[in-house]
């Protein structure tokens, strides 16, 4: 019941938001190419999305953060609906590191290039490292800040996995602090492969941000390793704060 119900009702309806929010952003980025505008009609597009499915999200640790604060935002990576509760919860104007080949889909594609995301070429090692040097560039001269999935793809069991450095080279080259965060229960509304959605809670819970203050690149490894250290202790804080052992 539950693979017809997302079949039927929650896929038509993500693929209409989808296509309505693209023609909308696309039209709307006419008049502003700051991104700005973009990136509103996308926390529709991801608050459409959370509804549709019945997620309900409880943020943790949002006073952390400043609204007009610049940041690079670092989460554990589990589910394709990690980026709509980033994204819908996290007031921050924010752009995000993404696959080249999202950027190739209708609609969604058009509309990630005129907010301002970044591709990444994750074939060519050379273009990737020019990549990041982009994002940093990016966080100073447009003063927003930076989503960035340092697994560097989904987990399929839901375990942490080794990091990536481009978050932490990322922040410590535009001079900004590192965001570590948490996304509990995101595995269970959509797990990697699987294509029922099932509703029920997350939790984002948001810990202090590290300041790359006197940081050089080569301080990117161990920036990386206390980021993951961080990400593993507010994941362990969100299991441990639901009795039943889930999240909400």
């Amino acid at each position: 019941m539950a693979f017809l119900w997302s079949l039927v009702v929650i896929d038509p309806l993500i693929v209409l938001s989808t296509i309505l929010c693209g023609c909308v952003s696309i039209v709307l980025t006419l008049f502003d190419k700051s991104g700005n505008t973009a990136i509103l009609v996308g926390r529709f597009w991801a608050r459409s999305l959370l509804l549709f499915v019945g997620v309900r999200v409880r943020v943790e640790g949002l006073e952390k953060i400043r609204a007009d604060g610049k940041y690079v935002f670092c989460s554990n990576h589990l589910s394709y609906m990690d980026t709509p509760v980033v994204l819908s919860h996290i007031p921050v104007q924010f752009r995000f590191l993404a696959k080249r080949g999202l950027f190739q889909i209708p609609f969604m594609g058009t509309h990630l290039k005129q907010a301002g995301h970044i591709p990444v070429p994750l074939e060519d090692a050379r273009a990737a490292v020019k990549t990041l040097t982009l994002a940093a560039e990016t966080i100073q001269k447009r003063s927003v800040s930076l989503l960035i999935f340092p697994e560097g793809g989904r987990s399929e069991d839901g375990v942490l996995q080794a990091f990536k450095e481009g978050a932490a080279y990322v922040a410590i080259k535009a001079h900004v602090p590192v965001v570590p965060m948490a996304l509990v229960g995101t595995r269970e509304i959509l797990p990697m492969g699987g294509a029922t959605f099932r509703a029920g809670p997350v939790t984002l819970r948001i810990g202090d941000p590290i300041s790359t203050e006197g940081l050089t690149p080569r301080d990117r490894q161990a920036l990386t390793q206390r980021v993951r250290e961080q990400i593993v202790n507010l994941q362990e804080a969100s299991l441990e704060a639901t009795p039943s052992g889930l999240s909400g």
